[in-house]
């Protein structure tokens, strides 16, 4: 019997089945979840190129996400947990804040006019707030499959199948923010990716309200590369506590200094 059949043979039947699953406690895998997570996390999990991860997680929460081979590209959206009609805003993030290029300080706003995370610290400084994520066709068009399960999924399809698992739909996604590779703005509004910083670069969000992130790792819409290039992003969640008064963040200006008082006025957190 060829070792093709013997793997059949194993799995020809439920016990059988059962017993080759059960077979695979405690492989560990380069793209996986840490389970338990290492101690004084929430959670570290490294998600594959072209996957996604979901995550409910805690105000004042650590989020570091890190490029860990140089071509990650991270396309979030941020939803309150309790009113997941209130979510990041994009446009908002970009115009109250009078700056379309994210860095250290940047506040993520929803359009209530509430933080929903601050970057607390960049050693990348290519990120989008621009352009959005990929769609199905686009990648078709350009790689020959843009879904979810093919060779080069979108990051919009993506970011579908994890807004499922809280309940939420197409309709519930807006355009989205991207960490790991940068563009520019031309005078005349047209988009020029600037690419990645390279391997290890680092990003840190704290979560300002309670948050679920959804997070597609796959390759940015306007990387200029005929091939689909997307290598694996580190995801770890440590406990924290969000801004308060006093902190350099919640007035370094009037716009941030107001949209924290939005965040905390109506005890929200």
């Amino acid at each position: 019997m060829t070792e093709t059949h013997d793997a059949e043979a194993g799995t020809a039947t439920t016990t059988a089945a059962r017993a080759h699953a059960r077979s695979q406690a405690g492989t560990v895998v380069d793209c996986m979840p840490v389970l338990p997570p290492p101690p004084g996390t929430l959670w570290s999990e490294t998600v594959a190129g072209g996957n996604y991860t979901h995550l409910a997680l805690p105000a004042g929460t650590l989020v570091t996400l890190t490029d860990r081979d140089g071509d990650a590209c991270a396309h979030l959206l941020l939803y309150v947990t309790a009113r997941p009609w209130e979510r990041l805003n994009t446009a908002d993030t970009v115009k109250v804040q009078w700056n379309a290029y994210l860095g250290t300080g940047s506040q993520l706003l929803s359009g209530d006019g509430r933080v929903l995370a601050t970057v607390t610290a960049d050693t990348s400084g290519r990120h989008d707030a621009l352009a959005g994520t990929s769609t199905a066709a686009r990648n078709t068009t350009r790689y020959g499959d843009g879904s979810p399960q093919g060779p080069s999924p979108a990051g919009r399809e993506l970011l579908t199948l994890a807004a499922a698992k809280h309940g939420l739909g197409r309709r519930d996604l807006p355009p989205s923010l991207s960490f790991f590779h940068g563009i520019t703005a031309a005078p005349d509004g047209t988009l020029h990716s600037t690419g990645s910083a390279g391997p290890g670069a680092a990003v840190t969000l704290r979560l300002e309200q309670a948050v679920t992130l959804l997070i597609a790792n796959t390759a940015h819409p306007l990387d200029p590369r005929p091939a689909y290039h997307c290598t694996p992003l580190q995801v770890l969640a440590v406990p924290g506590a969000p801004t308060g008064p006093g902190d350099p963040h919640w007035d370094a200006t009037p716009e941030q200094h107001r949209a924290h008082l939005n965040t905390t006025a109506l005890g929200v957190r």
